[in-house]
């Protein structure tokens, strides 16, 4: 099964680094054209530069920025074919007790790991209506369908909520020729937080972590973007509402 992108225009957000990086590599090898977005401007210039792409620097935590964004896409290529929905993290925040948790703190993950992509899909929802097209995939977590390993409450809740926004636009969304589906990675050393998180277990708790898993090895951001490829395919047509996990396998 050879999965191509021919002439189809994509988004990929969070595409500076890790995860979106790769999937936006691996959409461009496939032959798509890509608009990155990110808040790290020089992070995305660079990839863009990388890949011929488009860059465009924002925070997509409001409605403004998402509309702004795809508005731009828009106008470059007349057209918006595949959306990826990678930003997200936990924002600099650590596992700490319910108890010391600010407001300030629960909402930046959300805003995040949730908003963005809603307002995205929110925005891209009337072009791809009309085209009677699109693939929409939202980069959830292991931690979206168990407690997470990070400890952090907001970060659980959000990816949570992202796998039921995918559930509820997959259905919305659905009649008018646009599917919407989830990868769920498990644990991928593929940003400084990750790496951060790593180290933070030492020799005894990262060999634990690798021996729970069924493969015996981490995962890389390589792996998602594979399975997002899918997701994002034209083999993917009657496929809608799901949420891969791409974890190695979990005991």
């Amino acid at each position: 099964m050879q999965i191509r992108f021919d002439d189809r225009v994509a988004l990929v957000t969070g595409a500076a680094q890790g995860i979106g990086r790769a999937i936006a590599q691996a959409l461009a090898q496939a032959g798509a054209r890509i608009h990155l977005v990110d808040l790290d401007g020089e992070g995305i210039a660079g990839v863009a530069r990388e890949l011929g792409a488009a860059a465009h620097v924002a925070d997509l935590g409001g409605p403004a920025a998402a509309q702004e964004t795809v508005a731009a896409v828009l106008a470059a290529e007349g057209r918006l074919d595949l959306l990826v929905n990678a930003a997200g993290g936990v924002r600099g925040q650590v596992g700490r007790p319910i108890e010391e948790i600010s407001e300030s703190d629960w909402r930046a993950i959300f805003a995040a790991n949730v908003d963005a992509a809603f307002f995205l899909s929110q925005a891209v929802a009337p072009a791809m209506k009309q085209a009677a097209y699109g693939r929409i995939v939202n980069i959830s977590s292991g931690a979206g369908l168990r407690p997470s390993l990070t400890g952090i409450q907001a970060y659980a809740s959000a990816k949570h909520a992202l796998v039921g926004l995918t559930r509820q636009l997959a259905w919305e969304l659905g009649p008018h020729g646009i599917t919407v589906n989830s990868v769920a990675p498990g644990f991928v050393r593929s940003n400084p937080a990750t790496e951060r998180q790593w180290q933070s277990y030492g020799a005894e708790g990262q060999k634990r972590l690798v021996d729970g898993i069924h493969t015996r090895r981490l995962g890389t951001p390589a792996d998602i973007a594979h399975a997002s490829l899918f997701f994002l395919s034209e083999q993917a047509g009657w496929t809608t509402g799901q949420v891969l996990s791409v974890d190695g396998g979990r005991s």
